[in-house]
Order: C-alpha cells, then sequence, then structure tokens
C-alpha cells in the first residue's frame, strides 16, 4: 500500500481575492469568525437565491444537452421523501460571476436523475460519478457537473452526472450533510450501484468507479467512501444488492467534515467509520477558502492516514471557494494535471 502524500504549494498571499459561489460579500466590513461565517454563508443561500429568482428569471429545470438523457435513479417514490414548496426550476446566476462567466444553479430537485457521459477518446475502462455542490441546498448543473464531465470524458472516462435531491434550506433539517439528512447520499450510493450494474453495458470496468465532488459533494464524496458496507435506505431491487463502495474518490474543497473553525477533529460519522477499506482519495482546497475552511480537507486528510488509506492532498494559498475547471492565473488552476497524474499512480489510466 502506498504511503499518504502530503503535497502544500505556497505563494504570497494576495489580501481581498474574491469570494465565489456563496455570497460572503454581504458579510464584508464585519468582523466574524471563519465558523460563524460559514454558518451565516449557508443559511442565507436560500435567501439570496431567492433574491436572484426575483432579479432573474426562473428558466425550466436543468437538462443535459442534445444526445444525452437523465435517468431516474429510482423505479418509483425516492426513499426519505421530503415536502417541496413548488416545483424544479434553474436560474442562470449572473451576479456571482466565476472566471468571468455565469453559471447555472438548479433548485428543489426532487426527483433524483444521472446522465451518462460516454468517453470522447480512446475508452479506459474508468467511470467516474460527478457530484456538483451547492451546500445541500442547491446544485451548481454546469460548473461542477457538465463541465467536469467535458473533462474527463476527454479522458477516455466514462461520466455519471448525478442530480441529487436537494430540497433547499428552508427544509433543513431534512436539508443538508448526512447523517442530518440522507437523501444526498441515498442518491449517491445508488447511482454508484447502478454505474457498477451497468457496467457492461456501459463498457466499464467494474472495478475502476470512482466518485469526484465539489463543495458539499466532496462531502458526498466521503460519505460514499465511508457509508459502503450498509446502506443507508432500506433494499429496492436487486441493484441494491449491488456494491457501492467508489474504487477512487477526489473531493475538491470539501465541507462538512471538520467540526469547527481551526478545528482539525472529524465530524463523528465520519471518524467513527474510517477503515482501511476506504478508497484511494485525492483532497485539494485553499488556504484563503472562506466558505469551507482549509481544516474540512486537513481533517478528512489526517483521518484517512491514520486509518491507512492510500491520500494525496494539494494545499494552494489562493483560489478562494467554488472554481470549478474555469481558469484563472492562480496556480491551483492546474489541479485537473494533478488528478490525470494521481489517476496514473493508482492505476485507474496509463500513462499517455
Amino acid at each position: 500500500m502506498r504511503s499518504p502524500i502530503l503535497v502544500a504549494h505556497t505563494i504570497p498571499k494576495r489580501e481581498g481575492s474574491p469570494d465565489r459561489f456563496l455570497p460572503v460579500r454581504s458579510c464584508r466590513g464585519v468582523v466574524m469568525s471563519r465558523s460563524f461565517r460559514t454558518l451565516a454563508v449557508h443559511a442565507l443561500t436560500a435567501a439570496v437565491f431567492s433574491v436572484n429568482a426575483v432579479a432573474q428569471q426562473h428558466l425550466s429545470p436543468w437538462q443535459p444537452s442534445p444526445g444525452h438523457q437523465q435517468i431516474p435513479i429510482w423505479p418509483g417514490a425516492a426513499p426519505d421523501p421530503v415536502v417541496y414548496d413548488g416545483p424544479e426550476y434553474s436560474v442562470k446566476v449572473e451576479d456571482e460571476l466565476v472566471a468571468g462567466k455565469p453559471w447555472i444553479s438548479d433548485e428543489r430537485i426532487s426527483v433524483p436523475t444521472m446522465t451518462v457521459y460516454p468517453p470522447k477518446t480512446e475508452n479506459t475502462g474508468a467511470a467516474v460519478v460527478v457530484f456538483p455542490g451547492g451546500g445541500y441546498q442547491i446544485l451548481a448543473m454546469d460548473l461542477e457537473g457538465t463541465e467536469i464531465c467535458d473533462w474527463l470524458t476527454t479522458r477516455g472516462i466514462t461520466c455519471v452526472l448525478l442530480k441529487y435531491r436537494v430540497p433547499g434550506s428552508e427544509k433543513l433539517p431534512k436539508s443538508g450533510a448526512y447523517p442530518k439528512a440522507p437523501q444526498a447520499l441515498d442518491d449517491a450510493q445508488r447511482t454508484i450501484s447502478l454505474t457498477r450494474l451497468h457496467a457492461a453495458e456501459w463498457h466499464v470496468d467494474p472495478r475502476k468507479i470512482g466518485v469526484i465532488g465539489f463543495s458539499a459533494g466532496g462531502h458526498l464524496v466521503a460519505a460514499t467512501s465511508v457509508h459502503f458496507e450498509k446502506r443507508v435506505y432500506p433494499r429496492v431491487d436487486a441493484t441494491d444488492d449491488v456494491s457501492c463502495r467508489p474504487d477512487f474518490a477526489i473531493a475538491i474543497y470539501p465541507g462538512h467534515l471538520a467540526v469547527g473553525e481551526n478545528s482539525f477533529a472529524l465530524q463523528q460519522d465520519v471518524k467513527n467509520h474510517l477503515s482501511k477499506q476506504i478508497p484511494p482519495t485525492f483532497l485539494l482546497q485553499n488556504e484563503d477558502d472562506e466558505v469551507d475552511g482549509v481544516e474540512q480537507a486537513l481533517s478528512y486528510y489526517a483521518g484517512l492516514k491514520q486509518a491507512g488509506v492510500p491520500v494525496e492532498m494539494h494545499l494552494y494559498t489562493q483560489g478562494g471557494h467554488a472554481f470549478g475547471l474555469r481558469r484563472t492565473n492562480l496556480p491551483v488552476t492546474s489541479w485537473p494535471e494533478l488528478v490525470d497524474k494521481w489517476m496514473v499512480t493508482i492505476g485507474v489510466l496509463h500513462e499517455k
């Protein structure tokens, strides 16, 4: 088993770097701790998007590009049902640009689906289930979804984009990270099993099925990595007899993992399920992330290392939160190259 690797990248820190995706700017000029600020940001998310909805037209629910079809992941009603205030819709977010571009927020998702994106180059046999982020309240379907699939499919990887349930902040505690709310983990476990079930049909190696997630989706990466021996929902059909363990895991600026500000202690639910059976893991985070502080990744890294899990982590001084693949002039923007190399080192991809 390979030794864990920690790679820290340091450059002179520039003050005042922009916060992206969640509106920390509303708290500027007010001195508050990161933990309080983070809680405030998450608490205000739904209200901010509600304001956005007034200023911006509600669009139809997110749909994949032509040639791709959303596939329901449950044969009937999904487990752990939630009552929603209205139908699903999307919003084009133009007042929180990422690398100068707007992004799509999909909201009130009650019917989880998966969309399969076949490889655009020679098939490597690997597959990755993609978990967009959004604080377990919305999903950034292009920024941390389709754009990720566009990248991975050019590497010969089959992508399965999961649109998991996010009722919104008004539905707390029925919205949020597991174990407070089980819906997203229900959907994620089911989708991994479905991907493995359809491996032959989709020309996928059932031993090379990984997960990648961003922000809340990064937490979902960790949740699926530690919760695989037992499902968090009752068995529905034969799909649930197929393993839901990822073979490798990639968490980019994850949240909901540390117990608090400046704490490297893991949330109890994750800590209680650490074992050597957790898949090899790649972690990345910025030290100036004002939404999910660097201790989120550090706490999980330390827990994985203690458990004997192969783990590689990259830290950068600058870059903020929720940047996805969009290019900037900061060093962190090269992170996909690091993931490429890491997937070679764990045997998922071959050296080019």
